[in-house]
This record gives C-alpha cells, sequence and structure tokens, in this order.
C-alpha cells in the first residue's frame, strides 16, 4: 500500500503545456539523446488514437501559438530534456520553436496514428547523421518501455519494479483493485510537507488562471476573461467566480502558454478543474491553508479512483467527469468532513457529465472545464442540502458500481469515438491517417 505522499508525488506533478504532446516530446527527446548527433535527419513518431487526438490542435508551451504533436516531436528533439519528464520541453528557446516549425514544414516530422491502438502510446524514432533511435512510451505519459539505437536494444522495462515503470503506474494499477473509501482516508495521514506540496499546486494553477485573465494576453477563447470583463467576478455569484478562474487557466493552458500546471492523474486539465473549485471555495468560507490542502488532496484522490477505472486517455472527457467529480467530492468534503456526502457529489457529477465526450485537446477544453468546475459546484450544494440519486442510469448503489457503470460506457459505448473523430480531423485538414 502507498501513503499519501506517494500518491501525491506520482499522480499530482506540474506538466508543461498539454500532457499528449508532451508525452511526444518526452519519446523523442529521450530517442534524440540517446542517438546524438547535431544533424536531425528525419523523426517519425507513431502514436495511439487516443493521443493523437489530443495532440493535434493543442498549443505548445513558447512556441508564441504553434500547434500539434509534429511540433513538439520536432521541439523535443532540438531541445527536449527528457529526465524533466512532462516539463520535457522548459528549456526550449524562441529559436527553437522557429527551427520546428521549419522541420515540420519541410516534412522532416512525420506523426501518425494507430486506429487499433488506444490509451497512451507512443513510439519515436530519431535520424541524424550517427544513425536512428528509438523511444516507446506505453501505458502512462512517462513510462518509457523500450530504448533501441541502431537495432539494438539499450533500456526495456522488465520487470514491474523496474526504474522505467514510473510509481504512477503502479500506484494507478493499485488504486484500481480499493474500496473508495480506503483511498480517499490517506487524507488523514498528511504533515506539514503534504500540504505545502499540494498548496504549491493550488498557486500554481492560480498563477495561470490570472495569465489567462490578463489583458495582456491572447489566450484560447477567453472564457475566463469573458466572463470576468462582464461583471461575473464582481456579482457575488461564487459558482460563477470558480467557472472563471478554471476556464482563465485551461484557455491559457490550451493556447500554449509558457507556465506549468499542477497536474491530476496524469492531466493538467484535470489538475484545473480538481484543484481550482476546491481552493477557490476554501478561501471564500474562510476555511485554513491546512483544511483546504487536506480538500484538494481529497479531490486528487477521487479523480485518481475514476482514472484507474477508465483509463489515462478515454472517450470521455475526463476533466469534466473524472475531475468534475473529484471536485465535487473535495468541496463537499471541505465544508462537510464527511465522506458519504462527497460520495453523493460524485454521485451526481457522475450522472450528469457521463455523456460528455472528448473530441481533443485544444481551445474548446476551456469550456469544458468551466462546466466540469461549476456543475461540481452545484453538486456540492446539492449534497450539502441532502439530495442524491437511487439508482438509476450509470449510478449503482455504490461509488465502486457507479465508476464501473461509467467505465463500461467509455469502453463499449463510446469505443469508436477517438477513431471517428480522427476521421473529422483528418478530413478537414485534407488528408488520410
Amino acid at each position: 500500500m502507498f501513503t499519501i505522499r506517494e500518491f501525491l508525488r506520482s499522480e499530482v506533478k506540474p506538466a508543461l503545456g498539454c500532457t499528449e504532446p508532451g508525452a511526444v516530446a518526452l519519446a523523442v527527446a529521450r530517442a534524440k539523446e540517446e542517438i546524438g548527433g547535431s544533424d536531425i535527419r528525419s523523426i517519425h513518431v507513431v502514436v495511439s488514437d487516443s493521443i493523437y487526438k489530443n495532440g493535434v490542435a493543442v498549443g505548445i508551451p513558447g512556441t508564441e501559438g504553434l500547434k500539434g504533436n509534429a511540433i513538439a516531436a520536432a521541439l523535443g528533439a532540438l531541445g527536449g530534456v527528457s529526465s524533466y519528464g512532462l516539463e520535457v520541453l522548459r528549456d526550449c528557446t524562441p529559436d527553437d520553436a522557429l527551427r520546428a516549425k521549419k522541420m515540420a514544414s519541410e516534412g522532416a516530422v512525420l506523426v501518425t496514428a494507430l486506429s487499433d491502438r488506444h490509451g497512451v502510446y507512443v513510439e519515436a524514432e530519431v535520424v541524424t547523421e550517427n544513425g536512428n533511435a528509438v523511444c516507446i512510451i506505453d501505458g502512462s505519459h512517462t513510462s518509457i518501455k523500450k530504448v533501441t539505437k541502431n537495432g539494438a536494444t539499450t533500456f526495456e522495462a522488465t520487470s514491474p519494479t523496474d526504474v522505467s515503470k514510473p510509481k504512477e503506474t503502479a500506484i494507478s494499477e493499485q488504486i484500481a483493485g480499493m474500496k473508495y473509501t480506503s483511498l480517499v482516508r490517506l487524507v488523514d495521514d498528511m504533515d506539514q510537507a503534504d500540504v505545502d506540496y499540494v498548496m504549491n499546486g493550488v498557486d500554481m494553477n492560480l498563477a495561470i488562471a490570472e495569465y489567462g485573465f490578463d489583458d495582456h494576453h491572447r489566450s484560447g477563447l477567453e472564457i475566463g476573461k469573458t466572463i470576468r470583463n462582464a461583471g461575473g467576478l464582481e456579482i457575488g455569484d461564487l459558482g460563477l467566480k470558480i467557472k472563471a478562474f478554471s476556464a482563465a487557466a485551461a484557455d491559457a493552458r490550451m493556447s500554449g502558454a509558457p507556465m506549468p500546471v499542477m497536474s491530476s492523474a496524469g492531466s493538467g486539465n484535470h489538475g484545473v478543474t480538481a484543484i481550482l473549485p476546491v481552493a477557490i471555495l476554501g478561501k471564500d468560507k474562510g476555511k485554513t491553508r491546512e483544511e483546504i490542502a487536506k480538500a484538494v488532496a481529497f479531490s486528487h484522490l477521487s479523480t485518481s479512483f475514476i482514472k484507474s477505472r477508465t483509463g489515462r486517455l478515454s472517450p470521455i472527457c475526463g476533466c469534466t467527469v473524472a475531475a468534475g467529480a473529484g471536485a465535487a467530492a473535495g468541496m463537499t468534503y471541505l465544508l462537510t468532513g464527511d465522506v458519504q456526502r462527497a460520495v453523493k457529489a460524485m454521485s451526481i457529477i457522475l450522472g450528469n457529465l457521463v455523456g460528455m465526450l472528448c473530441d481533443g485537446a485544444k481551445d474548446t477544453c476551456a469550456l469544458k472545464v468551466g462546466t466540469g468546475a461549476l456543475e461540481a459546484y452545484h453538486a456540492t450544494l446539492l449534497a450539502m442540502n441532502d439530495r442524491n440519486l437511487d439508482p438509476q442510469g450509470v449510478v449503482d448503489d455504490t461509488i465502486e458500481k457507479t465508476v464501473q457503470n461509467v467505465a463500461d460506457i467509455s469502453f463499449k459505448a463510446m469505443k469508436d469515438v477517438d477513431g471517428t473523430v480522427i476521421e473529422l480531423v483528418s478530413r478537414r485538414m485534407g488528408k488520410a491517417l
């Protein structure tokens, strides 16, 4: 069994930009480090349909608006540092961005999707004057399974204890077999260092929300800024404030703001939804720093509980369904300390938003993040008034059964969503994949 500290350090980590192109950049960077050389002749990346869908139209940090997996791949080769994990592009410069754009426009970077491969999978090949190297990521965004150099294997994950199997993979697997009440009980073991870590994530996500509000930046659809400018933050509507801050953070992140967010369960947008509603509610209600941190950790645990069953990437929008339910649980726990009321709030979100699909990471994710955050607040209000759903639709008589029903909807009823979305995107781009 893992500790709360191990959970937080593996499931709640800083991420620079969208995690799917981040995984692409990470695999390319690792392959480039393996082969070396200064003359990058070609980059070929093969990805799952989920990775392709989530990376095809999202902004890449520090590139002044450049988007897509191909740009992320080129940047990974030009300036990526694999030891940074999901902050792999942290050191990339404006000159690197210009070179990446040139490489992509000249056809030196090829990204193709596997229609029969779902979840997290990236296979990146980099060719230089020294030959070629390949890096494979599989299972989670930082899980490097194999590296080869000129056909010879230089690294391969061979056992569950291998250092290449990140702790989040093992922890997520354990969570998938746990009861919800046993999992969230971990918040009782938090110490001051854990509180500081969680609150660092709060500060990080509030900072990128402020970037999204800043009139000096054009951030995506500017949903958060629009709500603010319409007076939504002055009328005293806490729900609108929660929605505005959450959407502003996603506006900035999806447009490629050069700032990290604190992620949750492998996703930056999950982190935005899981953290900001709880933190904003806590500050509004005058809760202590420790109370807010404990409730945010409760939200992260609840989000990971759902993601452990639905998968890291899925046809269902995780930032509304999983993180929205996590935020509802965290806010309810913040106000009541009652785990069963938190379960009621989660069930309300799952019954409400289960059908919201993920059609890729892009500017409109801010719309969904805002929806998930606001509906989480509304679910909290309902749970506070002892309103709960009897078994109906996907909602069952336990939270474990309800989440499994959501997973069944995702895996069975929505199994063709990713392929259909890719077809639509490919048609619009005028090419087949």
